[in-house]
């Protein structure tokens, strides 16, 4: 749950729902091992799927990028990665434990709290 910070949630359109559980279920998932493995450090989209795949091949993440893509998007991989942060606010949002956002370099970013 949010519990500093702006909680305003918006849904993406354009998946089904399960490919939207898919990706809130793989998203959960990448926020326990960073709070596991990272507790007082914060984290974006970003910090959980970027970086050497991020085209997101072969995870939930990749519907993402190919509705944007199916639709003519200039850039599908901006456009996806708004979607995931929209997402991955979702999963921060409805989890029990307590987290903090801020916006930073023009990303939102969480950091566990409790």
């Amino acid at each position: 749950m949010i519990t500093k910070g702006n909680s305003e949630l918006r849904a993406v359109s354009g998946l089904s729902s399960d490919e939207e559980r898919d990706i809130i279920n793989f998203l959960q998932g990448a926020v326990y091992c960073w709070c596991k493995n990272r507790k007082d450090e914060w984290f974006s989209l970003r910090d959980l799927m970027g970086g050497e795949n991020y085209y997101w091949n072969d995870t939930p993440m990749i519907k993402l990028w190919e509705k944007h893509h199916n639709l003519g998007k200039d850039d599908p991989v901006i456009e996806a990665g708004k979607d995931g942060g929209w997402i991955l606010k979702k999963v921060i949002a409805n989890d029990k434990r307590k987290f903090e956002t801020k916006e930073e370099d023009m990303i939102r970013k969480y950091k566990w709290i409790q």
